[in-house]
Protein backbone atom coordinates (compact mmCIF):
# COMPACT_ATOMS: atom_id res chain seq x y z
CA UNK A 1 0.00 0.00 0.00
CA UNK A 2 1.48 3.19 -1.17
CA UNK A 3 2.10 5.45 1.99
CA UNK A 4 0.16 8.51 2.57
CA UNK A 5 1.05 12.36 1.72
CA UNK A 6 2.90 13.86 3.88
CA UNK A 7 2.26 15.78 6.69
CA UNK A 8 4.18 19.48 6.18
CA UNK A 9 5.81 20.65 8.86
CA UNK A 10 7.33 23.72 6.53
CA UNK A 11 5.26 24.31 3.92
CA UNK A 12 7.32 27.05 2.61
CA UNK A 13 10.15 24.98 1.97
CA UNK A 14 8.62 24.95 -1.59
CA UNK A 15 9.98 28.74 -2.10
CA UNK A 16 12.51 28.20 -4.69
CA UNK A 17 10.25 26.19 -6.84
CA UNK A 18 7.08 28.02 -6.44
CA UNK A 19 9.64 31.48 -6.83
CA UNK A 20 11.04 29.55 -10.22
CA UNK A 21 7.15 28.85 -11.31
CA UNK A 22 6.09 32.57 -10.83
CA UNK A 23 8.66 33.50 -12.91
CA UNK A 24 8.78 31.28 -15.65
CA UNK A 25 5.23 32.47 -15.97
CA UNK A 26 5.24 36.06 -16.16
CA UNK A 27 3.01 36.55 -13.58
CA UNK A 28 1.93 40.33 -14.08
CA UNK A 29 -0.99 42.23 -12.19
CA UNK A 30 -3.22 44.31 -14.89
CA UNK A 31 -6.35 46.62 -14.14
CA UNK A 32 -8.52 46.24 -10.95
CA UNK A 33 -12.00 47.55 -11.62
CA UNK A 34 -14.06 48.90 -8.71
CA UNK A 35 -17.85 47.44 -8.54
CA UNK A 36 -20.67 48.09 -7.13
CA UNK A 37 -23.53 46.08 -6.79
CA UNK A 38 -26.14 48.71 -7.82
CA UNK A 39 -29.06 46.41 -8.16
CA UNK A 40 -27.42 43.98 -10.54
CA UNK A 41 -28.02 40.34 -10.08
CA UNK A 42 -24.81 39.58 -11.05
CA UNK A 43 -21.29 40.44 -12.44
CA UNK A 44 -19.91 37.88 -14.81
CA UNK A 45 -16.07 36.68 -15.66
CA UNK A 46 -15.46 34.90 -18.97
CA UNK A 47 -13.69 31.60 -19.17
CA UNK A 48 -9.72 32.13 -19.32
CA UNK A 49 -10.22 35.38 -16.20
CA UNK A 50 -7.78 34.89 -14.00
CA UNK A 51 -8.51 37.05 -11.35
CA UNK A 52 -8.83 37.98 -7.83
CA UNK A 53 -11.77 39.70 -5.61
CA UNK A 54 -11.70 41.83 -2.86
CA UNK A 55 -14.78 42.64 -1.31
CA UNK A 56 -14.58 45.63 0.42
CA UNK A 57 -18.36 46.10 1.82
CA UNK A 58 -21.16 43.81 1.98
CA UNK A 59 -21.39 40.17 1.50
CA UNK A 60 -21.50 38.69 -2.23
CA UNK A 61 -21.76 34.79 -3.33
CA UNK A 62 -19.52 33.55 -6.05
CA UNK A 63 -20.34 31.01 -7.91
CA UNK A 64 -18.12 28.83 -10.33
CA UNK A 65 -20.05 27.65 -13.60
CA UNK A 66 -20.33 24.24 -14.82
CA UNK A 67 -20.79 23.03 -11.19
CA UNK A 68 -18.01 24.34 -9.41
CA UNK A 69 -17.97 25.31 -5.84
CA UNK A 70 -19.86 28.19 -4.39
CA UNK A 71 -18.43 30.77 -1.94
CA UNK A 72 -19.98 33.20 0.07
CA UNK A 73 -17.96 36.30 0.89
CA UNK A 74 -17.94 38.91 3.02
CA UNK A 75 -15.85 42.20 4.10
CA UNK A 76 -12.24 41.83 3.81
CA UNK A 77 -12.43 38.46 2.13
CA UNK A 78 -10.35 37.77 -0.49
CA UNK A 79 -10.66 35.22 -3.85
CA UNK A 80 -8.09 34.43 -5.92
CA UNK A 81 -9.34 32.29 -9.80
CA UNK A 82 -5.75 31.59 -10.97
CA UNK A 83 -7.09 28.75 -13.05
CA UNK A 84 -9.43 30.90 -15.01
CA UNK A 85 -12.21 29.47 -14.36
CA UNK A 86 -15.70 31.29 -15.54
CA UNK A 87 -17.57 32.23 -12.87
CA UNK A 88 -19.98 34.98 -11.60
CA UNK A 89 -20.36 37.29 -8.68
CA UNK A 90 -23.99 37.75 -6.98
CA UNK A 91 -23.55 40.58 -5.02
CA UNK A 92 -26.16 41.76 -1.29
CA UNK A 93 -27.76 45.13 -2.28
CA UNK A 94 -24.71 47.20 -0.31
CA UNK A 95 -22.15 44.54 -1.61
CA UNK A 96 -18.84 46.84 -3.24
CA UNK A 97 -15.61 44.54 -4.46
CA UNK A 98 -12.28 45.15 -6.66
CA UNK A 99 -11.45 42.77 -9.12
CA UNK A 100 -8.33 42.43 -9.77
CA UNK A 101 -6.90 40.58 -13.53
CA UNK A 102 -3.64 38.99 -14.27
CA UNK A 103 -1.54 38.10 -17.68
CA UNK A 104 0.75 35.22 -17.67
CA UNK A 105 2.61 33.76 -20.16
CA UNK A 106 -0.58 31.24 -21.17
CA UNK A 107 1.13 28.19 -22.52
CA UNK A 108 3.65 27.62 -20.07
CA UNK A 109 1.44 28.39 -17.14
CA UNK A 110 -1.79 25.98 -17.94
CA UNK A 111 0.31 23.23 -16.07
CA UNK A 112 1.73 24.96 -13.66
CA UNK A 113 -1.42 26.47 -12.38
CA UNK A 114 -3.27 23.53 -13.02
CA UNK A 115 -2.27 22.35 -9.47
CA UNK A 116 -4.30 24.91 -8.02
CA UNK A 117 -7.50 24.91 -6.72
CA UNK A 118 -10.17 26.47 -8.50
CA UNK A 119 -11.13 29.31 -6.20
CA UNK A 120 -8.05 30.14 -3.10
CA UNK A 121 -10.47 31.83 -0.34
CA UNK A 122 -8.09 33.66 2.03
CA UNK A 123 -10.84 35.16 5.13
CA UNK A 124 -10.14 38.88 6.32
CA UNK A 125 -10.34 38.01 9.97
CA UNK A 126 -8.55 35.30 9.75
CA UNK A 127 -5.75 35.80 12.44
CA UNK A 128 -1.59 36.52 11.27
CA UNK A 129 -2.44 38.00 7.82
CA UNK A 130 -1.68 41.91 8.49
CA UNK A 131 -0.61 41.56 4.44
CA UNK A 132 -4.14 41.02 3.38
CA UNK A 133 -6.10 44.15 5.11
CA UNK A 134 -2.98 46.51 4.44
CA UNK A 135 -2.80 45.52 0.77
CA UNK A 136 -6.36 45.84 0.20
CA UNK A 137 -6.25 49.73 1.66
CA UNK A 138 -3.09 50.14 -0.36
CA UNK A 139 -4.67 48.85 -3.10
CA UNK A 140 -8.24 50.68 -2.75
CA UNK A 141 -6.70 54.15 -2.66
CA UNK A 142 -4.51 53.74 -5.89
CA UNK A 143 -7.67 52.73 -7.82
CA UNK A 144 -9.93 55.70 -5.92
CA UNK A 145 -7.32 58.65 -6.21
CA UNK A 146 -4.48 57.66 -8.88
CA UNK A 147 -1.43 59.70 -9.10
CA UNK A 148 1.98 59.55 -10.91
CA UNK A 149 2.98 55.92 -10.88
CA UNK A 150 -0.40 54.32 -9.58
CA UNK A 151 -0.51 51.81 -12.67
CA UNK A 152 2.72 50.40 -11.52
CA UNK A 153 0.99 50.07 -7.99
CA UNK A 154 -1.42 48.17 -9.01
CA UNK A 155 0.59 45.79 -10.35
CA UNK A 156 2.29 45.08 -7.79
CA UNK A 157 0.18 44.82 -5.03
CA UNK A 158 -2.05 42.30 -7.82
CA UNK A 159 1.55 40.42 -7.50
CA UNK A 160 1.91 40.43 -3.69
CA UNK A 161 -1.82 39.70 -3.13
CA UNK A 162 -1.46 36.85 -5.47
CA UNK A 163 1.84 35.18 -3.65
CA UNK A 164 0.79 35.89 -0.52
CA UNK A 165 -2.67 34.36 -1.29
CA UNK A 166 -0.65 31.19 -2.61
CA UNK A 167 1.90 31.05 0.59
CA UNK A 168 -1.26 31.31 3.00
CA UNK A 169 -3.26 28.58 1.07
CA UNK A 170 0.05 25.91 0.77
CA UNK A 171 0.68 26.88 5.02
CA UNK A 172 -2.99 25.45 5.78
CA UNK A 173 -1.66 21.93 4.22
CA UNK A 174 -4.43 21.78 1.86
CA UNK A 175 -2.18 20.91 -1.48
CA UNK A 176 -3.74 17.91 -2.43
CA UNK A 177 -3.30 15.61 -5.69
CA UNK A 178 -0.35 15.85 -7.74
CA UNK A 179 1.43 18.23 -9.31
CA UNK A 180 4.65 19.93 -8.81
CA UNK A 181 3.67 21.73 -5.60
CA UNK A 182 2.76 18.48 -3.84
CA UNK A 183 5.97 17.53 -5.38
CA UNK A 184 8.12 20.60 -3.88
CA UNK A 185 5.97 20.08 -0.82
CA UNK A 186 7.57 16.90 0.16
CA UNK A 187 10.14 16.71 2.45
CA UNK A 188 12.23 14.17 0.14
CA UNK A 189 11.54 14.80 -2.91
CA UNK A 190 11.22 18.08 -2.35
CA UNK A 191 15.28 18.19 -1.79
CA UNK A 192 15.49 16.84 -5.33
CA UNK A 193 13.11 19.36 -6.62
CA UNK A 194 14.84 22.23 -5.30
CA UNK A 195 18.17 21.80 -6.87
CA UNK A 196 16.54 20.60 -10.10
CA UNK A 197 15.05 24.13 -10.53
CA UNK A 198 18.20 25.16 -9.33
CA UNK A 199 20.40 23.86 -12.06
CA UNK A 200 17.88 22.16 -14.74
CA UNK A 201 21.17 22.11 -17.22
CA UNK A 202 22.69 19.17 -15.40
CA UNK A 203 22.57 15.88 -16.54
CA UNK A 204 20.31 14.71 -13.57
CA UNK A 205 19.79 11.04 -13.62
CA UNK A 206 17.22 8.98 -11.51
CA UNK A 207 19.75 7.90 -9.18
CA UNK A 208 21.65 11.13 -8.55
CA UNK A 209 17.99 12.47 -7.63
CA UNK A 210 17.34 9.51 -5.61
CA UNK A 211 20.94 9.97 -3.50
CA UNK A 212 20.01 14.18 -2.92
CA UNK A 213 16.75 12.49 -1.34
CA UNK A 214 18.11 9.81 1.00
CA UNK A 215 16.23 7.10 -0.65
CA UNK A 216 16.91 3.98 -3.19
CA UNK A 217 16.34 5.06 -7.15
CA UNK A 218 13.09 2.48 -7.10
CA UNK A 219 11.42 4.45 -4.02
CA UNK A 220 12.11 7.66 -5.47
CA UNK A 221 11.00 7.07 -9.04
CA UNK A 222 8.18 6.13 -7.19
CA UNK A 223 7.00 8.12 -5.19
CA UNK A 224 8.21 11.32 -7.33
CA UNK A 225 5.46 10.11 -9.89
CA UNK A 226 2.98 9.59 -7.46
CA UNK A 227 3.52 13.50 -5.62
CA UNK A 228 4.44 15.07 -9.01
CA UNK A 229 1.84 13.29 -11.07
CA UNK A 230 4.92 12.50 -14.46
CA UNK A 231 8.35 10.91 -14.41
CA UNK A 232 11.23 12.83 -12.58
CA UNK A 233 12.88 12.60 -16.71
CA UNK A 234 9.48 14.19 -18.07
CA UNK A 235 9.59 16.92 -15.31
CA UNK A 236 13.00 18.08 -16.06
CA UNK A 237 12.26 18.13 -19.67
CA UNK A 238 9.38 20.12 -18.95
CA UNK A 239 11.31 22.64 -16.24
CA UNK A 240 14.14 23.26 -19.18
CA UNK A 241 11.66 24.09 -22.01
CA UNK A 242 9.35 26.45 -19.85
CA UNK A 243 12.42 28.26 -18.53
CA UNK A 244 14.13 28.32 -22.26
CA UNK A 245 10.54 30.11 -22.88
CA UNK A 246 10.81 32.90 -20.78
CA UNK A 247 14.14 33.43 -22.03
CA UNK A 248 13.19 33.63 -25.11
CA UNK A 249 11.01 35.99 -24.14
CA UNK A 250 12.75 38.40 -21.84
CA UNK A 251 16.35 37.91 -23.04
CA UNK A 252 17.76 38.38 -26.94
CA UNK A 253 20.12 35.09 -26.78
CA UNK A 254 20.25 32.82 -29.88
CA UNK A 255 17.87 29.94 -29.57
CA UNK A 256 21.08 27.79 -29.76
CA UNK A 257 22.72 29.19 -27.15
CA UNK A 258 19.29 29.32 -24.71
CA UNK A 259 18.82 25.27 -25.52
CA UNK A 260 22.47 25.00 -24.66
CA UNK A 261 21.83 26.66 -21.43
CA UNK A 262 18.83 24.66 -20.42
CA UNK A 263 20.96 20.94 -20.79
CA UNK A 264 20.24 20.62 -24.55
CA UNK A 265 23.45 18.82 -26.72
CA UNK A 266 22.69 20.72 -29.70
CA UNK A 267 19.59 23.52 -31.47
CA UNK A 268 18.35 20.83 -33.22
CA UNK A 269 17.56 18.49 -30.29
CA UNK A 270 16.62 21.64 -28.42
CA UNK A 271 14.52 23.19 -31.25
CA UNK A 272 12.48 19.16 -31.72
CA UNK A 273 11.66 19.28 -27.92
CA UNK A 274 10.53 23.04 -28.08
CA UNK A 275 8.13 22.17 -30.84
CA UNK A 276 6.94 19.02 -29.35
CA UNK A 277 6.29 20.55 -26.01
CA UNK A 278 4.39 23.96 -27.51
CA UNK A 279 3.89 23.44 -30.64
CA UNK A 280 5.78 26.13 -32.23
CA UNK A 281 9.68 26.27 -32.94
CA UNK A 282 11.71 28.61 -30.83
CA UNK A 283 12.58 31.48 -33.26
CA UNK A 284 8.77 31.39 -34.37
CA UNK A 285 7.98 31.88 -30.52
CA UNK A 286 10.07 34.84 -29.99
CA UNK A 287 9.07 36.29 -33.12
CA UNK A 288 5.16 35.57 -32.12
CA UNK A 289 6.15 37.56 -29.17
CA UNK A 290 7.71 40.24 -30.68
CA UNK A 291 5.45 40.92 -32.40
CA UNK A 292 3.07 41.30 -29.66
CA UNK A 293 5.50 43.74 -27.98
CA UNK A 294 5.99 41.01 -25.26
CA UNK A 295 9.99 40.74 -26.15
CA UNK A 296 11.93 42.74 -23.38
CA UNK A 297 14.72 44.99 -25.61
Amino acid sequence: MPDPLPYIADPLAAGDALSDVLEMIHLRGGEVEAVHADGRRAVRHRPGSRVLHLVETGEAELRVDDGGPRVGLRAGDLALLARGRAHALHPGPDATWLSGSFAVEERVAAPLLAVLPTVIVIRGDEEGLDWLPLSARLLGVEVAEPRAGSQVMVSRILDLLFIQALRTWAARGEVAGAGWLTAALDPQVGRALKVMHRRPEDPWTVDRLADLAAMSRAAFAARFGRLAGESPGRYLQRLRLARAADRLTTTREPAGSIGRSVGYSSEAAFSRAFAREYGTAPRAWRAAREADGRVEP
